[in-house]
């Protein structure tokens, strides 16, 4: 008796527990339906300012005085440098004293010409005599047009020892101090002035990206083309976004043979001087579609690279499917590749307790208020 009581209690246990196990548990579903879309495609970009001007000096000598510093803002005109160069001092004064030769030559040689041209018209001297005076004439005139473009020219170079910037702009480095000697053929140059008061992001996308570029852009040419082209945003080192958009500008004519890739640039305003030449960056060019399937990241796992989400079938059991293992990526959802199409049931969380074929009870979500949610 007591046997027959034990194994019906066993029974009644076994008959609890597999009802238990037979209940599914409840996940929220939602229904796929297609919808407008912007995905962002980010290429690392390297930045450059509008002038990189590399100051360097023309004549030979010492480094006398630097008037600014390493990362000081300058304007155009301002004076930067002045070289020690003695010899270019002597060389205008020795030319200023050679003009006052030429002109001295040039009066005495119109004087001898004043003085035989009465005598010629009175048949005093032969009119060769005048064409002489007049040949000595020109040529003192030209010696002396030689003089004063000796001066011209020694000026020239004396003023190379004040070396002023070229343009607005902010200063680089300094590799020589006062003191050094410089001159045109020296490796480095003084300093460098970058006109960062905008700035260019240069990127590189491979040939097929250009190829699907070129196909899906508007236009003629490729400025038609590149024109149709959304603004885009410029993600700096610290993933902090630049508050001014930009807009691609140029497209190389070229791809290269060993890379494979196309240069393109993108320009930005940088009038606070925020972003410097030489920065790394990231160039986010937005990608608008018109009617994108989106999965939201927590209804997805991945799988050897591959992202996976669960689709719900008639039966109310979930299925692994792959939606694309180069899914691309907009806000905090995916954009669906292949695998699923409009219509389809995905669970959207809880998906780490899931296993293929598992029967669940549906809990139907609003797909709109999960998107909002994101």
């Amino acid at each position: 008796m007591a046997l027959l009581l034990l194994i019906l209690l066993g029974a009644c246990k076994n008959n609890k527990s597999g009802t238990k196990d037979a209940t599914p548990k409840p996940y929220p579903v939602i229904t796929l339906k297609p919808q407008n879309a912007v995905i962002n495609a980010d290429y690392p970009a390297t930045i450059m300012g509008i002038q990189n001007i590399e100051i360097r000096p023309k004549i030979d000598g010492y480094v006398d005085a630097i008037y600014i510093d390493e990362g000081a803002t300058v304007k155009k005109g301002q004076l930067l440098f002045r070289i020690s160069a003695p010899q270019y001092e002597q060389n205008v004064n020795t030319a200023a004293a050679n003009i006052k030769i030429a002109v001295a030559d040039v009066n005495s040689a119109q004087m001898q010409v004043n003085k035989v041209k009465p005598l010629v018209e009175k048949d005093i001297v032969s009119a060769y005599e005048l064409e002489a005076a007049a040949y000595t004439l020109q040529s003192k005139q030209a010696a002396l047009a030689q003089a004063q473009a000796a001066y011209n020219n020694a000026k020239t170079n004396l003023s190379y020892t004040t070396i002023y910037s070229p343009a607005d702009g902010v200063v680089g480095i300094l590799p020589y101090k006062i003191g050094s000697l410089v001159s045109s053929t020296t490796a480095n140059p003084l300093t460098t002035v970058s006109n960062i008061t905008q700035i260019y992001a240069y990127f590189s996308i491979n040939e097929r990206q250009g190829l699907d570029f070129f196909l899906a852009s508007k236009g003629a040419t490729m400025q038609d083309k590149l024109a149709t082209l959304p603004p885009v945003t410029l993600v700096l080192a610290n993933g902090i976004t630049l508050p001014r958009q930009g807009r691609v500008e140029t497209a190389s004519g070229l791809i290269n043979p060993s890379t494979g890739a196309l240069n393109m640039r993108a320009t930005f305003s940088n009038p606070d001087g925020l972003v410097r030449s030489g920065s790394s960056a990231i160039v986010r060019i937005p990608q608008p579609i018109d009617t994108a399937l989106l999965v939201p990241q927590k209804a997805t796992f991945q799988i050897q690279g591959k992202l996976f989400v669960y689709v719900m079938d008639s039966d109310n059991k979930v299925k692994s499917v792959d939606i694309g293992s180069n899914a691309s990526a907009a806000g905090q959802s995916f954009v669906v590749q292949h695998g699923v199409k409009a219509g389809d049931k995905i669970v959207v969380d809880g998906i780490s307790n899931l296993r293929e074929d598992q029967l669940i009870t549906p809990r139907a979500v609003n797909a709109d208020s999960v998107y909002k949610s994101l």
